[in-house]
């Protein structure tokens, strides 16, 4: 019995279970653990798939055939592959059109909405800016108006002066003792 289970250690995994992934999640999860188990190994991302495009028309087409009466049966098969063939190149360039045209719509609304944005940033910046204007001249006329009524209680301290020296000068003297 020792030597089987020493078999199994030197098989290694033989006796776990295979893991088996049962959503799409421990499928990714797998993945990222193998690939972080040697972080060094380089990664092949593949590009990616190129977009069908169809052939071109042919320029000229030498056995012009229908499915009208006289055709015979096996020129059917060639004309419905024909046929087959200038459908899908006609619905391929339908839908480049269509692309075309939904990614131009896309790119003249996002310049259409810049603009817009564009716009109501700058009328609100003019009205930030009236706003600060106004503030700083109202703050510019209190500074005036401060200025003012110091040069005027300084001038009028002055002239109080100037009036209490000529006061002094205009009153008589009381002379003590005299007439």
């Amino acid at each position: 019995m020792a030597d089987e289970s020493d078999k199994e250690k030197a098989e290694g995994k033989s006796s776990e279970k295979p893991f088996v992934p049962r959503s799409a999640t421990e499928i990714q999860k797998m993945k990222l653990e193998k690939l972080m188990k040697d972080p060094d190994k380089p990664v092949s991302i593949p590009e990616l798939p190129k977009q069908w495009k169809p052939s071109e028309a042919p320029e000229f087409v030498r056995f012009v055939m229908g499915s009208s009466a006289g055709a015979g049966s096996g020129e059917f098969h060639v004309y419905r592959a024909t046929r087959r063939r200038e459908y899908n190149r006609v619905a391929y360039i339908e839908k480049i059109a269509e692309q075309h045209e939904l990614d131009e719509s896309y790119h003249k609304k996002l310049e259409q909405n810049k603009t817009q944005a564009e716009e109501k940033t700058a009328k609100k910046r003019a009205k930030r800016q009236r706003k600060k204007q106004k503030k700083l001249s109202a703050k510019k006329k209190k500074e005036e108006r401060k200025d003012d009524d110091i040069d005027k209680k300084q001038e009028n301290s002055e002239s109080e002066d100037d009036e209490g020296e000529n006061e002094d000068e205009e009153e008589p003297h009381f002379i003590v003792g005299g007439q």
